[in-house]
């Protein structure tokens, strides 16, 4: 009976670094690579909280690493980035501070609800992509941040809130948030995007490690596949159809959500 366990956590095991791999590919070219890991995490048998929250750490890391590459463009709205993470940080630690005090039963019960969010995210992602391409050719130049500061600095927290609580799909929103704003510099955006998004993930990532909600077996796995994967779509970027890509994430999304509705209610 021992070694049959053994055996099944190993497999447990093995699917999670397999996933990892593919979410970090997809994170790297198209995004929404938690749209894969998370249900992942929970087909093994964790718990929805601790699926989100292992999910969220193992997840972390490349967010962080991703700093570096828009360091150059941090410094250059350093007061910006500044407060775009402490929003970040306030909104991720209220939103992780609720999901730990949320039930796991009412949490199973908000996933599909969740993963139909972050699924419709993408779908809309790809219009607005298109649409702000479009903006950007016809408008002056880009506005600087700091004459919305306080509105957008606002409306990353909220932003910020739901990355802590879930998260898929938040990046997005905050470019979004942002050229509604009047930003049109992608580089900037992604710079302030980045800082926010680390910033509330990784007060969230610390929260759950003080709750015990993180199972680091598979974290610890999920979190080298993971950064493997990415390096792996970033060299071969070329060759891979980023349109193509999103579109299979907003597909397993919604198919995802369907089977977590039909699952729970």
């Amino acid at each position: 009976m021992q070694n049959g366990t053994m055996h099944a956590v190993n497999w447990r095991l093995v699917w999670i670094t397999v996933v990892a791999f593919v979410a970090g590919m997809m994170n790297a070219v198209a995004g929404g690579g938690s749209l894969l890991s998370f249900p992942a995490m929970l087909g093994i048998g964790l718990g929805p909280i601790e699926a989100n929250a292992t999910n969220t750490l193992a997840l972390w890391p490349g967010q962080f690493a991703s700093i570096a590459g828009y360091w150059g463009e941090i410094r250059k709205l350093k007061s910006m980035a500044v407060w775009m993470g402490l929003a970040g940080l306030l909104g991720g630690a209220i939103g992780a501070t609720l999901l730990l005090r949320t039930p796991a039963g009412i949490f199973m019960k908000l996933v599909p609800w969740l993963l139909l969010t972050a699924a419709l995210i993408f779908a809309f992602s790809g219009p607005w992509q298109r649409h702000f391409q479009q903006r950007k050719q016809t408008h002056s130049p880009a506005a600087h941040p700091s004459g919305h500061a306080f509105w957008m600095v606002l409306m990353t927290m909220l932003i910020c809130f739901y990355i802590g609580y879930f998260g898929a799909g938040a990046g997005f929103l905050l470019i979004a948030m942002m050229t509604l704003f009047g930003l049109e510099d992608l580089h900037q955006m992604n710079a302030l995007k980045v800082v926010a998004t680390t910033m509330a993930n990784g007060v969230a990532c610390l929260l759950f490690i003080l709750g015990g909600k993180v199972v680091w077996q598979y974290c610890l796995a999920a979190m080298l596949t993971c950064a493997m994967g990415g390096y792996v779509a970033s060299r071969s970027a070329k060759r891979l159809n980023p349109r193509m890509l999103r579109s299979m994430v907003v597909v397993l999304g919604f198919t995802l959500a369907a089977y977590f509705f039909w699952k729970s209610y």
